[in-house]
């Protein structure tokens, strides 16, 4: 298993729509590994392909305490959303360290597929259905800072920008053999 990059906000990849997974073979079952071990190193509790600059229709899940819950959604879509609207606190791993109020449905109902193709159904609500929101957002090129204002993203924006200068300027000193 391996550490994939998270892609940081904005780059550009993060808009890029996801396509259908169609192929279901050990080099899927073994992105789904590198990605699991990704978010729960990262932590997080959702992590789309797209986050990771692999275009195609897979997100994965683990909002339990002991992280041993892990669901895999491949093609996924929400085939029922209640009427019924919730405000959560959301982060991402694309946007380290940001936090802000976003408003989804608060029950979900989802149809996908699993790493072996199998089709599943999957009813969620709190966390679990923010959290398929927010990751089938990812593989529609959406990130969440953009239901915020355009002053707060902007704001985030160059912030982003701001620590991945910085980051690369370490990177730059490391590669020299300096220490900073």
């Amino acid at each position: 298993m391996a550490i994939l990059n998270i892609l940081r906000y904005p780059d550009p990849r993060l808009h890029k729509v996801a396509k259908p997974v169609t192929v279901f073979d050990a080099k899927l079952e073994q992105l789904v590994a590198d990605m699991a071990e990704t978010m729960y190193e990262a932590p997080g509790v959702g992590l789309a392909a797209s986050q990771v600059d692999f275009h195609e229709q897979l997100l994965i899940i683990d909002t339990s305490d002991t992280k041993d819950a892990l669901t895999v959604f491949i093609n996924p879509e929400i085939i029922w959303a209640s009427d019924e609207m919730q405000v959560y606190d959301e982060g991402c791993l694309s946007v380290p360290g940001v936090y802000d109020g976003v408003e989804r449905h608060a029950r979900v109902k989802v149809r996908a597929l699993d790493v072996k193709g199998l089709p599943f159904e999957l009813e969620a609500d709190g966390l679990l259905a923010v959290c398929i929101q927010h990751e089938m957002d990812h593989l529609l090129g959406k990130v969440f800072v953009e239901y915020l204002s355009p002053l707060k993203r902007n704001r985030i924006k160059t912030k982003m920008q701001k620590e991945e200068r910085g980051l690369q300027r370490e990177e730059m000193l490391r590669a020299q053999g300096r220490r900073f």
